[in-house]
């Protein structure tokens, strides 16, 4: 089996949801069971990417790699599987520098191993670790939402944001330089409080037509994750089960290297989950 990293980037709030909820917020959005951190099922993401990817691939390679369209088909399953989609950079609310780029030592400790960055240290984080060059730092803090964090300066951090940036914006440098100045590191559980706090809550409603006041009952709240975002999974492709007879490396090759623009999740007539889908090379 072949397995591919990919990276997804919210470019508007992003609702991938559970249904109705039982706590204060209506709909809230898919979170781990484990750690109660926001992830996007792969399941989310294999219907919407079978669709996009069916211009540039052809019907005879998508058929392989996702399956068949119809029951009444030829059953067999497809060659790609799709993992979840786990939460790498949550976009928080800064005094300075107007927004940070958070993760922490547990989620990059996953993300290390999934893309093998043996050669970067995972700090120990008790402050916030912000580069050399951070945007965010005042008076030796950062301000993240309500939350005054003393800080640390390693260069953990700014390997961390020139491997998490390249991987983002691989043809802008412009870009690059913007995230690794707003990229911190937060003690896990400094993050895991935010995480559950710093998501994006929308009040909605409905108007009665007649009488242009909301209508009785249609009063409710959406959990969103906020624009930008950043989520990473790992994709596996076995040997084709059609009669292609194709391979797991020659099916991979055909995967559209680079980005792909994708909707995702629920709420898409109101502007939400507009995202950057980025699929790295094959590594040899």
């Amino acid at each position: 089996m072949e397995s591919r990293i990919f990276h997804l980037q919210a470019l508007s709030a992003l609702h991938v949801g559970t249904g109705q909820g039982v706590g204060v917020v209506d709909l809230p959005i898919a979170r781990s069971k484990a750690t109660n951190l926001p992830l996007v099922p792969g399941s989310s993401l294999k219907g919407v990417l079978r669709d996009e990817w069916e211009k540039p691939l052809g019907k005879d390679k998508v058929h392989s790699l996702f399956g068949p369209y119809h029951q009444q088909e030829a059953s067999f399953a497809g060659a790609i599987a799709f993992g979840d989609a786990h939460l790498l950079i949550l976009p928080i609310r800064s005094f300075a520098g107007t927004v940070a780029y958070a993760t922490c030592p547990f989620i990059l400790k996953q993300y290390q191993r999934d893309l093998q960055l043996n050669a970067l240290d995972i700090p120990v984080a008790d402050k916030a670790i912000v580069t050399q060059d951070t945007a965010l730092k005042l008076a030796g803090k950062v301000a993240l939402e309500d939350l005054d964090i003393v800080t640390d300066t390693t260069n953990s951090a700014d390997g961390w944001a020139e491997a998490i940036a390249q991987a983002l914006y691989p043809d802008s440098v412009d870009w690059q330089q913007a995230f690794k100045a707003r990229f911190v590191i937060l003690p896990d559980n400094t993050f895991s409080f935010l995480a559950d706090t710093a998501t994006e809550i929308r009040t909605r409603i409905r108007i009665e037509r007649e009488t242009r006041i909301v209508k009785e009952g249609a009063l409710w709240t959406e959990e969103n994750l906020p624009t930008d975002s950043v989520l990473w999974g790992v994709m596996g492709i076995s040997q084709a089960r059609d009669r292609s007879g194709l391979d797991a490396k020659a099916l991979s090759n055909f995967l559209p290297v680079g980005e792909t623009a994708l909707q995702l999740g629920g709420k898409h007539t109101v502007g939400r989950g507009l995202c950057r889908f980025l699929l790295n090379a094959v590594q040899e």
